[in-house]
């Protein structure tokens, strides 16, 4: 009975101890969140670090399937359908493997996205999407693994991927532009405000589309608009400078660089001054 009780004190002390005391990780965990154009884009995995050791080619050699971090299975989410190097993925989340080349990686987008370590038998039928990525030699040695959102436009970024002085991207695309141009053709239909106009407007601008449209939908914005904002007239008079109206274009900068100069807005006058001078000489 005394051994009985002695060995339970011993697990109970022993139980006691891990408990109070905390220990770094040795590949903590990590989770980013990045919005690309409407959609949200997370990544959870575990950072292992470099502490000494070859990376490629050693530690994780080349040619064989490798779980792109540490611990459990290094997992990607959408919000929606995206296409990753130009294959159609639906939303939901994925794991993501690699096969690490000196020249470059293999990438799978994989439907398990539980379990650590590889897959003890690998289904080709699972690998939603498949990249081949150029490896880019860093200047530097980056200690710790790690997964970056990078190269963002309004429709795309790439899923980055460094270790030691190797990097490596996958391109990805979101359905930014059928979002908006469903949500403008929707609002617009309806009751818009001076706000809706105004969005439509310099979407329209930014990414390229009928500068005509932009134009006409800036003015009725501007016409619903008691008293207009320097930035909302900065937008105004870029439009009026790609439908080719520098007079109309000068005139609008001229009015946001003075509501700029009343809010001590050092940018958007930077930008108004050049704007005009830009304009005037032509």
């Amino acid at each position: 009975m005394k051994k009985i009780i002695l060995l339970a004190s011993v697990v109970f002390a022993s139980v006691t101890m891990q408990a109070q005391i905390s220990t770094p990780a040795p590949s903590p965990a990590s989770k980013i969140q990045q919005t690309v154009g409407l959609t949200e884009v997370t990544v959870d995995y575990s950072r292992p670090s470099m502490r000494g050791r070859a990376i490629f080619g050693e530690l994780v050699p080349f040619g064989k399937l490798w779980r792109t971090g540490a611990n459990g299975y290094t997992k990607v989410s959408f919000s929606d359908d995206v296409k990753i190097a130009g294959q159609d993925v639906k939303a939901g989340t994925y794991s993501v493997f690699t096969k690490p080349g000196a020249t470059s990686w293999e990438v799978f987008f994989y439907t398990d996205i539980d379990g650590g370590g590889t897959p003890k038998e690998w289904d080709d039928s699972k690998v939603v999407a498949k990249a081949t990525a150029e490896v880019y030699t860093l200047p530097v040695d980056i200690e710790a693994f790690t997964i970056i959102i990078d190269d963002m436009t309004s429709g795309s970024a790439n899923l980055g991927m460094m270790w030691e002085k190797s990097y490596v991207a996958v391109p990805f695309e979101v359905p930014t532009d059928a979002k908006v141009m469903a949500d403008i053709d929707k609002v617009l239909a309806g009751s818009p405000k001076a706000d809706d106009y105004y969005a439509a407007a310099v979407y329209f601008s930014s990414e390229g589309k009928d500068i005509k449209k932009a134009s006409e939908w800036m003015d009725k914005a501007m016409s619903m608009t008691e008293e207009p904002a320097f930035w909302q007239l900065r937008q105004q008079s870029l439009i009026q400078a790609k439908s080719g109206d520098k007079k109309a274009a000068i005139k609008s900068a001229k009015k946001s660089l003075e509501k700029a100069k009343e809010a001590g807005n050092d940018d958007y006058i930077k930008m108004n001054t050049e704007s005009i001078a830009e304009w005037s000489a032509k």
